[in-house]
């Protein structure tokens, strides 16, 4: 309510009635619960204060800045300022470290088996998907966490975390059942298993494809439904997000060429978190895109091939500006993403390292976009910028 957001000021405090002075200025009075503000003004005499008790009023809000210089106020003890200290941050940053490393380690450990003619197992990544749940439903930031310490040299097993975080917290924000949200996470860390039967020079050829190659590498969702055809305890929705994430609305995907009612939502859900990862990340053959570069991309390709509203939905879940991610304000200065927590989206705090404009460090220094006349003039890919940001994170 307007009326309560001003009485939010800092300069008001809120005072009973008992203890209101002659010299204070009444900004607010406050009956029942409901405050009016219709009627501001200095207290002259001991009788206004009466008159206000009359009227049944228990509490006021009073301005500091505008009441008579003798008047004493005590003010309230202030409780612990509840925010995101260095150690607290750098705890979620070691936890979101170490869960992306053993999550990295389990993922090549799935395709090491697949290698070597094993059938995958789904009871052996349940622990650690049941653990990736409880980390995002505890901390809504997490799988942005786990997204900013992306590395260049290993993309195969951190596109596959990646994904399986990013359906963690796209089927949390819509509302899925934790059940359903571990077997999203299970078909996020096996979505890629094909590619173990793929030819390594292709897979990690560092240019485009030609047409031979890249009808080769489509082969990788064939390999994927023999493998899983082998593979033991996987549901049906974890083997979808695996088989499903190519393929698109208007039929024309592999391998199936399914189309619309086809392509159950978990799968929809598959293909697009496959394809925003994708974008994000720095691959052999292009740099990394910027969330929101990447969301004009996800944007295009619905409705034909990804599902508009859940589209939508998903960059309302990641936001154009993810924690760890770098953008430029208005006056120039680039920064990282470092708190959004109750924010729009275009209003985060951002820690300010450097200027574009003038290709040159500067002082660091925490803009709250919230309170400051400066925005966020775009997002800016760590790979089209020729410094490391990686100190300042």
């Amino acid at each position: 309510m307007p009326q309560q957001e001003k009485c939010a000021n800092k300069d008001l405090l809120q005072v009973s009635l008992n203890q209101l002075q002659v010299g204070m200025f009444v900004a607010a009075i406050e009956k029942n619960g409901k405050i009016n503000l219709s009627t501001p003004g200095r207290v002259q005499s001991a009788s206004a204060i009466a008159q206000l008790e009359s009227k049944g009023i228990q509490q006021v809000w009073v301005d500091v800045g505008r009441s008579s210089e003798s008047c004493h106020f005590e003010l309230p003890e202030q409780p612990p300022q509840k925010k995101v200290t260095e150690q607290t941050r750098a705890q979620r940053i070691n936890k979101a470290s170490l869960m992306l490393q053993e999550a990295k380690a389990l993922t090549r450990k799935v395709m090491d088996d697949i290698y070597g003619g094993k059938a995958i197992d789904a009871s052996e990544i349940e622990d650690l998907v049941e653990r990736m749940i409880e980390m995002v439903l505890q901390d809504a930031d997490a799988f942005k966490y786990v997204s900013a310490l992306r590395t260049k040299g290993a993309y195969l097993f951190e596109h596959s975390v990646n994904v399986a975080f990013l359906l963690v917290a796209f089927g949390k924000y819509l509302g899925l059942k934790k059940s359903i949200l571990a077997q999203l996470a299970i078909g996020g860390i096996i979505h890629d298993v094909g590619k173990a039967e793929v030819d390594d020079l292709i897979l990690n050829k560092p240019g485009k494809l030609t047409t031979e190659e890249f009808e080769h590498m489509k082969l990788h969702q064939t390999f994927a439904e023999e493998i899983m055809q082998e593979a033991k305890g996987f549901s049906k929705i974890s083997k979808d997000v695996c088989l499903m994430h190519h393929e698109k609305l208007n039929g024309q995907g592999y391998p199936r060429g399914l189309s619309h009612d086809d392509i159950p939502v978990h799968g929809r859900m598959g293909c697009i978190a496959d394809i925003y990862d994708a974008l994000t990340a720095t691959r052999c053959y292009k740099e990394a895109m910027s969330p929101s570069e990447a969301f004009e991309i996800l944007q295009g390709l619905a409705p034909h091939h990804l599902d508009a509203k859940l589209v939508r939905k998903f960059i309302r879940c990641v936001s154009a500006y993810p924690i760890g991610s770098l953008v430029e304000l208005s006056d120039g200065r680039m920064g990282i993403v470092w708190e959004t927590n109750g924010r729009e989206a275009r209003q985060p705090i951002v820690k300010c390292f450097y200027s574009l404009k003038h290709h040159r460090y500067v002082e660091v220094s925490m803009i709250d976009l919230k309170k400051s006349e400066l925005n966020i003039k775009r997002g800016v890919s760590p790979y089209t910028i020729d410094i490391d940001p990686t100190p300042f994170f």
